[in-house]
């Protein structure tokens, strides 16, 4: 989830949680949600990492900030931190509001689909459920909904449990929409007779019912972008017509879904070896330990040099260049220097 949406979370939890006016003994109210919603907001700082460089990032980000292990320490921090900050309040008063904070910042991240390190230090193992996309204006507006209303009626928490009922139905209903797009991917496996594919499903952009559809056979991926709501296929007919809406009608409905075979290494049979061979580059470690769904890109060569540039799956969306694009680059077909280098995306964060 996006980090304001993380926030927000943060303040909603501790403010359905906290004690009735007439039996709280420990923090006013307004303290204890602004504690929740900055204790939400902390597993994100690892965006530090950014400064590094950006595979650095990508590979350790929602890693030990995200983990349940590790929890009970940050909170434990950020109650210190929180204590000295408002000065006349003991760090334990603040221990509760924290927790709640960082576990409700980690259960909207594991919806998504970028994986987290839930047992860090221990174990690097990523863990995912990819029912929601990393923005989602309804889980965002659930959640802005039962802060007003908490606000508009301070005395009475009501408003705030309500919400968070919405939102655990809200996710129920995106798992659904999960179940079924992964039952699509599976009838064409079975279908195409593809005994081994694996079928994995995204959540996507601009609506809960947009879903990517990956099945995965060996070097060689089938992708469907497909609309679950949407009964007919719309055709453009004005060439004006705005970004945004261009990139909702790419997922189509299920009466006309079209699935794309894509080479892992590339369709050019003469190009693959030299492909697998920048793949493999032990420089190029970094990438593939991020890259769950790989994907070769394009190749360039300029004079002497050429650059084998390679994308994720994840981060593919229509109309836009693939985002965190990394590339093997060497100076002559003979040379046997591989260097890596990074494709701007259309994003800073690219």
């Amino acid at each position: 989830m996006d980090p304001l949406t993380h926030a927000l979370s943060g303040a909603l939890l501790v403010r359905a949680t906290a004690p009735s006016p007439r039996r709280q003994v420990d923090l006013p109210l307004r303290t204890r949600v602004a504690a929740g919603f900055a204790a939400a907001a902390f597993p994100d700082l690892d965006f530090a990492l950014r400064l590094i460089d950006t595979l650095t990032y990508l590979n350790w980000h929602q890693g030990p900030t995200h983990s349940l292990l590790l929890l009970p320490v940050w909170a434990w921090l950020l109650a210190h931190l929180f204590s000295r900050f408002w000065g006349k309040y003991h760090w334990k008063m603040f221990y509760l509001p924290a927790c709640l904070g960082i576990a409700v910042h980690i259960a909207g991240d594991l919806i998504t689909a970028y994986g987290l390190m839930l047992f860090a230090p221990i174990s690097t193992q990523r863990f995912y459920l990819p029912f929601a996309f990393v923005i989602d204006p309804w889980f965002s507006a659930i959640i802005v909904a039962g802060l007003i209303a908490s606000w508009i009626f301070p005395r009475a928490k009501i408003a705030a449990v309500v919400s968070l009922i919405i939102l655990v139905g809200y996710v129920v209903f995106l798992w659904v929409l999960h179940d079924r797009a992964l039952a699509v991917g599976h009838e064409y496996a079975n279908s195409q007779v593809l005994r081994r594919a694996e079928v994995y499903v995204l959540p996507q952009p601009l609506s809960p019912f947009h879903w990517k559809i990956i099945l995965r056979n060996d070097d060689t991926y089938h992708v469907a972008l497909v609309n679950l709501w949407q009964s007919q296929k719309k055709f453009l007919q004005d060439s004006g017509v705005d970004f945004l809406k261009k990139m909702a009608d790419a997922y189509q409905p299920l009466s006309a879904v079209s699935w794309q075979r894509m080479a892992q290494f590339g369709a050019d049979f003469n190009e693959s070896g030299l492909v697998r061979e920048a793949w493999h580059q032990p420089v190029f470690a970094s990438f593939r330990r991020f890259s769950v769904f790989p994907q070769l890109d394009r190749i360039d060569r300029q004079e002497n040099k050429v650059c084998i540039w390679f994308f994720d799956l994840r981060f593919q969306f229509p109309g836009l260049p693939p985002s965190f694009r990394y590339g093997m680059c060497r100076e002559s077909n003979y040379s046997l220097d591989w260097y890596i280098q990074r494709q701007q995306g259309t994003f800073w964060l690219d």
